[in-house]
């Protein structure tokens, strides 16, 4: 065993003459897994909100989405879309068309997304799981069409669920100036029914904007015939959305873009993991001042113990080996912090996933969630030990070697 290590350990688990310092020792131990502690709570929450809101863009955004760089629309009869509507990797393939338009119900007007998907976007996303009303998911029959909206849109329009006058979409005609004499001429209308269900994502940019219809009816009302703003995919059990998507840019090239869900909301996701860097960088500087209390604690370790170093100087070990015992010592604290903050944390955190000790305080059903939600990563787990020891390792090193110098004077 190696020789600092051994007295390091015996320093650390002994009793010493004044009780004071092992107290303090204790002390020391406890910031340092305290801070850890907190470190893993933190990242673990954060986590935790990222897999709900990525939970609600699933029930609504596809695996894969095929947009163009330039441009809102592109023709889906293109040679390079066909190929992928061929490859055996896809399970589901729908062509839509969103583009905003005014939305009329009675008095009331409000600026809305128009989102015209193929009767298979059902089979392409969990739609059905984030539906509510008594009815069913219908984009058309061979009478009417009809537009399911989100919540908060309805709320806007004061349609309720079951809305019996239809919704009067208007959109400017293409390629036409408006008529001044005549403003009614320039715009397309078109009329949308209800189905008897809303959609609810609980995000905002979709529950107070988006109307999901026919894609016959979309492109009808913003004069296409066969352009689309995008091409969604979802792909058969047991492939890889990544190397899928690789596939797919090289057969098609610069002109399109594709895009997996977090890259559909890149916005939202960066914005949390900026949060969560925030957080990481902040804990950390308190672990640094946590790992400050070690230094006190072993500068009166090295008083007490000056009879010992006085009888190592005399077997023979020099100041570079007295300076590696407390070394050693320092380390032992930071490492045993490490352990057991991370035991601790990652106890509170299967606490939490199992109990919702922790609430939001929505009592009344305000949150989408009761409890704070939880999610520990095996990569944070390992990036909070890595951090920890480096920040115990680096407090302490020149501390000790100057205090070394300085106390244990010959």
């Amino acid at each position: 065993m190696n020789f600092p290590f051994y007295i390091a350990k015996r320093y650390l688990f002994s009793k010493k003459k004044h009780n004071a310092i092992n107290i303090i020792s204790g002390i020391s131990v406890c910031g340092v897994s305290l801070a850890t502690l907190a470190l893993v709570c933190t990242l673990s929450v954060f986590n935790g909100f990222q897999d709900m809101v990525a939970s609600f863009f699933t029930a609504f955004d596809p695996e894969l989405k095929i947009t163009v760089s330039e441009g809102k629309v592109f023709d889906s009869q293109d040679k390079r879309i066909q190929q992928l509507r061929a490859m055996p990797e896809v399970a589901v393939f729908t062509e839509t068309l969103e583009e905003n338009a005014m939305v009329q119900y009675k008095d009331r007007q409000v600026m809305a997304v128009i989102k015209g998907v193929q009767d298979n976007f059902e089979k392409l996303t969990t739609i059905d799981s984030i539906l509510y009303g008594t009815g069913d998911f219908m984009l058309h029959d061979s009478i009417v069409e009809y537009g399911v909206m989100g919540i908060e849109l309805v709320s806007s329009l004061g349609t309720g669920i079951q809305f019996v006058d239809p919704l009067q979409v208007y959109s400017p005609k293409r390629h036409m100036k408006i008529n001044m004499a005549n403003p009614a001429s320039s715009f397309n209308m078109e009329y949308l029914y209800s189905p008897g269900v809303v959609f609810v994502v609980n995000q905002q940019k979709y529950d107070s904007r988006y109307i999901l219809t026919s894609l016959a009816f979309a492109r009808r009302l913003f004069d296409y015939q066969s352009e689309v703003s995008a091409v969604e995919l979802k792909l058969k059990p047991g492939y890889s959305v990544s190397s899928v998507k690789e596939k797919m840019e090289k057969i098609l090239g610069k002109p399109f873009v594709v895009q997996d869900r977090y890259q559909q909301q890149a916005d939202v996701f960066r914005i949390m993991e900026i949060e969560k860097l925030i957080s990481y960088l902040f804990l950390t500087f308190i672990l640094m001042i946590a790992c400050f209390n070690v230094i006190g604690s072993l500068s009166m370790l090295i008083l007490d113990k000056k009879e010992d170093v006085l009888t190592l100087r005399y077997l023979g070990a020099d100041d570079r080996l007295i300076s590696r015992i407390f070394l050693f010592e320092g380390r032992l604290i930071s490492v045993a912090g490490a352990f057991m903050g991370i035991a601790l944390g990652l106890l509170l955190c299967f606490v939490q996933q199992r109990f919702g000790i922790i609430s939001l305080g929505g009592a009344n059903g305000s949150f989408v969630v009761d409890a704070y939600p939880v999610s520990v990563h095996f990569s944070d787990v390992i990036l909070i030990f890595i951090t920890v020891i480096a920040v115990g390792f680096l407090s302490v090193w020149y501390p000790v070697r100057y205090l070394s110098k300085r106390l244990l004077k010959k």
